[in-house]
Parts: structure tokens; sequence; C-alpha cells
């Protein structure tokens, strides 16, 4: 792929609790917010949100890091410059205050400004609450944004805060206790539907974080495990991102089955009348 202009998107600034940022936007209908993952907003990224879109929703790109558009892999040694966009973006991510990767039962203090553009989205497009998916770095970030009654459809792909292979950071994911007691009580009261996408040899998502999820939401979480062999071949390092990088979008196609439960979810809970 080449870098996108994005140009199909609306973009306009967010301001909340003394951040500014540009939010990008495309489609009609309730909001979906979709954070993206590491390096930031890549063309595939963006085509996710245009999938969503597609479906009768309001797609709510936020700027977190990176470059917005530009293609990781679009340099004279497509793998260097990958890395080099990787780190450019992570590194600065890692220092920032407004991120939490290593700390266990902790949110990372960018979610207060997310859910604050996820109650004016709702506010701004309508419908019975607002749907959200995070990747990779920002996983968990849609979880804990569920602590607002509003958001009512969270996806957590490949989430990978805090960073673990295995132990007790393994078996957490970056929200507070108090975030985690109101998503718990949520779907105890049978209110909240939580979906969560990894592939089944990701160490960055390890099997424990996903075992951890179950004991703490129970049958409302539901897990989507996807065998390595599954991901796109084509995508650079070790299957990792279920509905970008790795992605086969082609009918019978396991992550294009996978991509096809988030998108379900977005229809069931916000595009269903009531």
């Amino acid at each position: 792929m080449s870098n996108d202009t994005l140009a199909d998107f609306d973009r306009t600034e967010f301001s909340a609790h003394g951040r500014t940022a540009p939010v990008y936007r495309l489609g009609t209908g309730p909001a979906v917010v979709v954070i993206s993952e590491m390096p930031g907003i890549t063309p595939k990224v963006a085509d996710f949100a245009r999938t969503v879109a597609g479906i009768g929703c309001t797609a709510v790109m936020p700027h977190l890091f990176g470059a917005d558009g530009k293609d990781p892999m679009d340099a004279r040694i497509p793998a260097l410059g990958a890395v080099a966009t990787i780190t450019r973006a992570i590194v600065p991510a890692c220092i920032s205050r407004e991120f939490t990767v290593l700390a266990t039962g902790k949110s990372s203090p960018v979610v207060t400004w997310l859910r604050a553009l996820a109650a004016q989205e709702h506010a701004r497009c309508g419908g019975p609450g607002v749907g959200a998916i995070g990747m990779c770095f920002t996983g968990g970030f849609a979880l804990a944004m569920a602590a607002d009654d509003r958001l009512i459809a969270p996806v957590l792909s490949q989430p990978s805060l805090p960073f673990a292979m295995s132990g007790r950071r393994a078996r957490s994911i970056d929200i507070d206790p108090g975030d985690l007691e109101k998503v718990r009580g949520r779907c105890a009261a049978g209110d909240l539907t939580v979906l969560g996408l990894r592939f089944q040899g990701d160490r960055m998502c390890p099997s424990a974080r996903f075992g951890w999820l179950r004991e703490q939401l129970g049958d409302a979480f539901t897990a989507v495990e996807l065998p390595d062999s599954s991901a796109n071949p084509d995508a650079m390092g070790p299957p990792h991102s279920v509905v970008t990088e790795g992605l086969i979008d082609e009918p019978g196609q396991p992550t294009r089955a996978a991509l096809d439960e988030v998108l379900d979810l977005f229809r069931r809970r916000l595009l269903t009348p009531a």
C-alpha cells in the first residue's frame, strides 16, 4: 500500500481535559471510535474505519500517536521503514504520561479524553450508544471506556498492555480497579458484551490475558482466538493485528470471519431497533 491522504474523512480538532488532537470522521449513524494500533492511523486502520462506516455507522478516528495516513512499509527498504516508523511512534508513547505501558490495574490517562470524545460523538450522532475498538497498544482502552454507560459495544483487538509475556502482567489489562468494577457490573447485569480478538501464538497478547478476562467478565466476554496460520502471510512480523495487517479480506478466511463478528456486534448493539 501507499500513504493514505485520508481525504474522504472530515478532519476536526477535539479538546478536552487539557488535550487537543485531530479527529477524523466518516459516515453517518451511531458512532464507533476506532482507536489505532501502533504506529498510528495507517492505511489499513483507515480502511477498517471505512468498513465500519460502510455498515451505517460513523467511524471516528482520533489521533493518539504517529503520522496520520503513513504506510509503515512505504520506504526504499520496507522492513527497515516499518521498524523506523514504529520506533518513532512507540518510543514517545512509552515515555508519555498519557499512556501506561507496564503497570497493572491502571487505566492510561488518555482514556479520560477518549471517554469525553465518545460522549460528544454520542450527542452528535445519536443512537443507543457508542461502539469502540482498541488495537494492540490501545486494545484495553476500549474496555476502560466501557466504565461509561454510553459505551455499549467494546472490542479489544490483540490488547497488548501492560507489556508482558507471562506472570502477573499477562493476567491483567490496563484498567483501573474502579473502572473494572463498573464494567463487571454492567456485564453481570446483561448491559454489556465485550469481544476480544487475538492470534493464538501472539506473545504480545498472551492467552493468559484472555483467560483472565473470562474470569472477570464471565459469559459477557467472547474470545475469538485464531490459528497463526490464518494470518495474512504478507504482513510483517509474527501474526498480531487481526482486523488490519493480519486480515485476509476474502470469504471463508478466518480473519474475515473475525472481522464480520466485530461488524455484527456493532450492528446488533448500535443499529438494531430496540
